[in-house]
């Protein structure tokens, strides 16, 4: 486990936030990742750490299926993102490029914005303040693709 930056968000995030539509003209996601959550943390992309993690409550990644919504929250280092729920295209999508998303149906409500956590993947657990909170325990095939860096490396080891 390490300690991780907690960046708390709300209900209904959509990728549009998380990357706005008119950043997906840039070349690429190294140039797009300034701009991420602009509409609702203009300095975000700059504050954040690599290591950080993402708390948000329901339906976090709904709106297009645009890849570039997870793709800047792992070119900017975010470790995971750790949601009450998520829209089916961002959770898949997050998985493919290698960035973990987990649920945790009780953290939202015991922890701040700002707050430190300790995000353990493989147990699926992850602490704060002294509270233990149990989430979705990502199944090994899951796994072994985040830990190859996505579906794509993932299968490029398999050949």
């Amino acid at each position: 486990m390490s300690e991780s930056k907690v960046w708390k968000f709300h209900n209904d995030v959509d990728t549009d936030q998380i990357i706005g539509s008119q950043y997906l003209l840039l070349p690429n996601v190294e140039e797009m990742k300034q701009y991420t959550f602009e509409s609702l943390d203009p300095g975000f992309a700059a504050k954040a750490q690599p290591g950080d993690i993402i708390v948000a409550a329901e339906n976090f990644g709904c709106g297009s299926s645009r890849e570039q919504a997870p793709s800047v929250l792992k070119a900017l280092g975010i470790k995971a993102v750790i949601a009450k729920s998520f829209a089916r295209i961002f959770y898949r999508n997050s998985i493919n490029i290698g960035l973990p998303v987990i649920v945790c149906k009780d953290l939202y409500e015991h922890v701040e914005d700002g707050a430190i956590a300790d995000l353990d993947l493989s147990a699926g657990t992850v602490s704060v303040d002294g509270q233990e909170f149990s989430c979705t325990k990502l199944p090994e095939y899951m796994q072994k693709i985040l830990n190859a860096g996505g579906l794509i490396a993932s299968l490029n080891k398999e050949v």
